[in-house]
Order: structure tokens, then C-alpha cells, then sequence
């Protein structure tokens, strides 16, 4: 049977791993969403109703992608950074288009 310290170390693993999928996920999913949105709107000239409607379909996929994703990684490190900084560059794309 495993140690205390081991046991404990791999429940944070799995508490950080359903942290990213769930949260962090949803972030870059939102995140992806406005950008796709600003982009069909801005760029594409779509009305505002059809470019949500449009970007919000393909949300369900990436989400979806994005929760096998983080339990298919063997880095935490690699997870949170991915996450990251991918969120951070639909936001501001989506920023920088909406603009």
C-alpha cells in the first residue's frame, strides 16, 4: 500500500487535472467563443446572432477535446501551460478584433 505522502500527492494530481478540465477548459472554450464571434462579426460581416450561434457549436467539441486532452497528458505543467497561454491568445484575439 502506498504511503500517505504519495497518496496525497496523487490526489493534488487529480484535484489540479479536474481543475484544468473543468475550469480552465471552460475559459479557453469561452475564450475561443468570443473570438470566433468577433471574428465572423468583425471581419466576415455576419450578424451578431448568427456569428454567436455559429461559434458556439464547435464549442461543444473543443470542450469536449480539450477534458480528453488534459487526462490523456502525462505533464501538469505541460496541461496548465497549454491552457494558458491559449486562452490568453483567443482572448486577445478576440479583443484585438472586437476592437
Amino acid at each position: 500500500m502506498a504511503d500517505a505522502p504519495t497518496r496525497t500527492r496523487h490526489r493534488l494530481a487529480v484535484a489540479s487535472r479536474v481543475l484544468a478540465a473543468g475550469v480552465a477548459g471552460f475559459a479557453l472554450t469561452s475564450a475561443a467563443t468570443v473570438a470566433g464571434t468577433a471574428l465572423l462579426v468583425h471581419v466576415a460581416g455576419w450578424p451578431r446572432a448568427h456569428a454567436v450561434a455559429t461559434s458556439t457549436v464547435p464549442a461543444f467539441a473543443l470542450y469536449a477535446g480539450v477534458i480528453v486532452w488534459v487526462f490523456a497528458q502525462a505533464s501538469l505543467a505541460r496541461i496548465w501551460t497549454v491552457l494558458t497561454a491559449a486562452t490568453l491568445l483567443f482572448a486577445a484575439l478576440g479583443a484585438v478584433v472586437a476592437r
